[in-house]
């Protein structure tokens, strides 16, 4: 099938708006055939933008239902990068860097609670947490994944940064992201940074391992 990019934008701009659908369903609202449809999301879930779940009907056969990825926000318009930048700094002019320090130890002392209480039921195994955090993570937009590597360590990638506007504009953001990786993950578990985006990188990636390691 040739590749039509305004019908996958079409397709895409039916999930953002309508929410998660079956082909079929896209197809009517686009006025083409549900195989039409079907090429354009197997495509698209090949670029990362959609997913799907099988969902059990009373009558039939499971239907297949599409939604999109936090990697899809990218493909429709956002000023919130624009925002946040502006935001910071009018905080800068009005408070200079000591109060944008405590905003941003504000900002993580409130992450650090919410992340305590989703990592609490994964215990105190440093992988199981980690595989949490990526969950979190990837929730937040952040694209995020985590493997186990030869040596046991455990990678946590970010291949997407959602903040990366404001990152780039205030430097803090990056530092307290690492300290907020080490304090939610505990003593048992040593961070280190390997990759920055901001650095040059495509991703963040953070070697996570035990403690006496």
């Amino acid at each position: 099938m040739k590749h039509d990019a305004r019908a996958e934008e079409g397709v895409l701009f039916q999930l953002k708006t309508r929410g998660p659908q079956t082909a079929a369903q896209v197809a009517r609202r686009l006025s083409v055939t549900a195989m039409a449809v079907r090429q354009h999301l197997y495509r698209l879930k090949l670029e990362g933008l959609v997913e799907f779940t099988d969902e059990r009907r009373k009558v039939g056969r499971p239907a297949r239902v599409w939604r999109l990825t936090s990697g899809a926000a990218e493909r429709f318009p956002d000023t919130h990068g624009d925002l946040t930048v502006e935001i910071i700094g009018a905080v800068r002019a009005a408070f200079g860097e000591a109060g944008m320090d405590k905003l941003l130890r504000e900002r993580t002392r409130r992450q650090i609670e919410e992340y305590r209480a989703r990592l609490r039921p994964a215990g105190t195994s440093v992988a199981k947490r980690a595989q949490a955090l990526a969950e979190i993570r990837r929730e937040q937009g952040y694209m995020a994944e985590c493997s186990r590597m030869s040596d046991g360590s455990m990678l946590l990638a970010e291949n997407h940064c959602p903040i990366c506007a404001a990152a780039s504009t205030c430097q803090g953001l990056c530092r307290e992201e690492l300290s907020l990786f080490r304090t939610v993950l505990g003593d048992k578990a040593r961070v280190e940074r390997t990759d920055h985006i901001l650095a040059g990188a495509r991703r963040c990636a953070y070697r996570i391992t035990a403690a006496d390691n």
